[in-house]
């Protein structure tokens, strides 16, 4: 029914263009007061040089514009290929690394471990070594004074005997005493010879 409306509308227009009745005669000019033929005249003249002349145009615009598209797609394909592959690798560095500062943080660890141990052990060393340094001068300080103390003693000891021995000579006790030491002496001369 649609294109039976159409079709009717469109053998109207068709007639009107046909029928001499609205077209002037050749020698004369005038005006066509029908305005549905003459502005469908102006369209369909229109249209068809757009058709004529567009046509080409508009395929290659619209070619252009399809291989900008697909350029454009396989640029972004290869964009997204290469930040894939480059988010692979940082993937894969990233792995190295953590795995690397694990051996570290592990190989930090036993390496402080393995100091503060040797670091208690030359400590105790030292310690020691301090201790037997200090009980060696606390034994030779002693001895010191032990032998100080004997000395003393001794010389006391010297005095008190050189003081009972003054106190007791007398001139005939200091006069033997003499005596029997030259008789010593002597007695030490004739062996030597």
């Amino acid at each position: 029914s649609i294109y039976n409306l159409r079709g009717d509308s469109m053998k109207n227009v068709t007639d009107s263009f046909v029928s001499l009745d609205y077209w002037p005669s050749a020698g004369s000019f005038g005006f066509n007061t029908n305005i549905l033929a003459t502005n469908l005249i102006n369209l369909s003249v229109v249209i068809g040089v757009l058709i004529f002349f567009g046509k080409g145009v508009l395929r290659d615009l619209l070619d252009n514009r399809k291989q900008r598209i697909l350029n454009a797609i396989r640029n972004s394909e290869e964009l997204r290929g290469g930040a894939v592959e480059q988010l692979e690798n940082a993937r894969a560095r990233l792995g190295k690394v953590q795995t690397e500062a694990d051996e570290f943080r592990i190989n930090g660890y036993c390496e402080i471990e393995r100091e503060k141990v040797n670091l208690i052990n030359s400590t105790y060393k030292t310690l020691e070594q301090l201790e037997n340094y200090k009980n060696e001068t606390i034994k030779f300080e002693q001895q010191r004074v032990i032998n100080q103390v004997r000395q003393r003693i001794f010389q006391q000891a010297l005095q008190g005997a050189l003081g009972s021995l003054t106190s007791r000579l007398n001139n005939e006790l200091h006069l033997r005493t003499i005596k029997a030491n030259i008789g010593i002496l002597g007695g030490m001369n004739k062996k030597t010879d």
